[in-house]
């Protein structure tokens, strides 16, 4: 019955007869482990697929939402992390693979007659990858990706000629990042690029099937199937990757920066490591010079890649023979990893924020939003200019053992309340003074970090909140009355959009509301819009 009802399917489908003459394919005697980074390089791309469809189960494709989403999935979805995990380490040693692949083949000399549409399909490939990797480095929309791709679209404005319209297909045009650019990143990664990779791989085991397996030099003749040795080796080889992307997935965290901040001019950017290169290069070309760090020698050298069939048309000789491939091969290593440690050698030290770490109240989104405008008008009044470290007058991350009605009388008469002191008064409305001495009462130096890492959005649009007495009919954090809904966790539920086209008409999207219409300019909306779609659920 089993036979009957094989080669029932094998005369339907011809699926039985396409296995055997996979598996039973002659290559070469010589073949061996050096050949396993092709396999490994197609279970890695399976694994960025299937993790890639499971993460977009959950994942909302719109600035904001794609940042509260991806806190989500780390946060609160049943193995989130170890799905993340998974995803962002197995794109680094996807690249690690096809390099090394390439490398390999370019050792071996694997390239030439009547190989070349196989190295170049190769080498297609290889730049798709490091697509995925741009494209994929601004989805989750926290502050590292969003400097991160403007690097990026501003090195892509320098190309000669296309440099405007190539800005204009990423974005607007213009030199922020916003939805338009998000867009079209997430269009790129999730529906162009694995369509062309599927076609890229699949064309590229035809070709090797086509002009087989190339053999070593003085190794033409004598033949073994494919099946069991080399398939043993593959499945041994693809086994030890899982099981270092495994390790990665479990131990080493996928840290999430801050919501994405355009007004954030003092971040240093910094893309994935295998980029570095490329941002390190660019320290070498100052002004009108950059774009030949930034085009002209990486399109040189992706152009030399293709070419290489071209310009090596001598005889296969054995590795050892090869000194001039073995001297490219090396010093493009030592390039490529000179740079990569110079450009982390010198990455200034910074105090990075990773939200998915469980937040204490020393996170942002914890505080009501009454005491993250206080850290507005603790910037503001530039407050850390005398108390940062008690420099001149005492520190207040120490703690304060001052009632808030003591201190509003202090900001409004500080020479009465502490003789001699050179404080002057603030120039602030008794509500403002109100949110400065409720996050003072708060500030301590377990808290004391939210003055760094509360993004700057998120602190204007708490003011703004604070000003239009939001408080009186929605809660924050469980603050506020229950008039209206509570908005922890609107992002999940609304879109920006419709946040904003509900100030603008709340009876419009709401009838029968009491919430009056706000005329916020462009700037403003974007604020309190922002600071409602970072508020975390509760």
């Amino acid at each position: 019955m089993r036979r009957r009802i094989i080669d029932w399917l094998d005369h339907r489908t011809g699926i039985e007869t396409a296995v055997r003459n996979f598996l039973f394919e002659e290559i070469p005697a010589s073949s061996g482990w050096h050949q396993v980074f092709g396999s490994v390089a197609v279970f890695l791309f399976l694994v960025q697929a299937f993790t890639g469809i499971l993460l977009a189960f959950n994942y909302a494709p719109t600035p904001g939402e794609a940042y509260n989403s991806v806190k989500y999935i780390v946060s609160e979805l049943t193995g989130g992390r170890m799905i993340r995990g998974l995803h962002h380490w197995g794109a680094s040693l996807m690249i690690v693979v096809v390099v090394l692949h390439m490398a390999q083949v370019f050792l071996y000399g694997a390239y030439k007659k009547p190989r070349e549409a196989t190295w170049m399909a190769g080498v297609a490939l290889l730049l798709l990858t490091l697509a995925y990797g741009l494209t994929g480095y601004l989805l989750p929309w926290d502050n590292r990706a969003y400097w991160g791709t403007v690097v990026a679209t501003q090195i892509a404005g320098k190309v000669p000629v296309l440099g405007p319209y190539l800005q204009r297909l990423l974005g607007d045009g213009a030199a922020s990042v916003g939805v338009v650019t998000f867009a079209r990143f997430y269009a790129l990664h999730v529906l162009l690029l694995p369509p062309a990779t599927t076609f890229l791989i699949a064309l590229h085991i035809y070709l090797v099937r086509k002009h087989g397996v190339m053999p070593l030099p003085g190794d033409e003749a004598p033949k073994k199937k494919f099946y069991p040795e080399q398939v043993f080796r593959d499945t041994i080889a693809i086994f030890f990757t899982f099981a270092v992307l495994f390790t990665l997935a479990v131990s080493a965290r996928v840290p999430l920066d801050r919501l994405a901040d355009p007004t954030d001019t003092s971040y240093i950017p910094r893309p994935d490591w295998y980029f570095l290169f490329l941002f390190q290069l660019l320290k070498f070309f100052e002004g009108p010079l950059e774009v030949v760090g930034s085009v002209v020698l990486p399109g040189l050298a992706v152009l030399a890649l293709i070419l290489a069939p071209f310009l090596d048309r001598g005889v296969v000789r054995r590795v050892r023979e090869r000194t001039l491939a073995l001297g490219v091969l090396a010093l493009a290593a030592i390039g490529w990893g000179g740079l990569t440690a110079a450009a982390v050698v010198t990455t200034p030290k910074t105090s990075e924020v990773d939200v998915t770490v469980s937040a204490g109240a020393d996170d942002w989104q914890q505080l009501s939003p009454e005491e993250l405008a206080g850290v507005g008008y603790y910037r503001k009044e530039n407050c850390a200019a005398c108390h940062a470290g008690g420099k001149v007058g005492p520190d207040l991350t120490r703690g304060i053992r001052k009632s808030a009605a003591w201190m509003i009388e202090h900001f409004k008469r500080p020479q009465q309340m502490m003789p001699g002191s050179s404080m002057p008064p603030l120039q602030l409305s008794d509500p403002q003074l109100n949110a400065l001495a409720a996050f003072l009462l708060k500030l301590n130096q377990r808290t004391a970090g939210v003055l760094e890492s509360a993004p700057q959005f998120a602190v204007e649009g708490a003011m703004l909140y604070q000003g239009q007495k939001c408080g009186v009919c929605h809660q924050v954090n469980g603050i506020g009355v229950k008039l209206g809904p509570p908005l922890n966790g609107v992002g999940q539920r609304r879109t920006r959009d419709w946040i904003e086209e509900h100030f603008r008409d709340p009876q419009k999207l709401s009838p029968g509301s009491v919430m009056p219409p706000y005329r916020f300019n462009s700037r403003d909306m974007d604020r309190i819009t922002s600071y409602l779609l970072g508020l975390p659920p509760r």
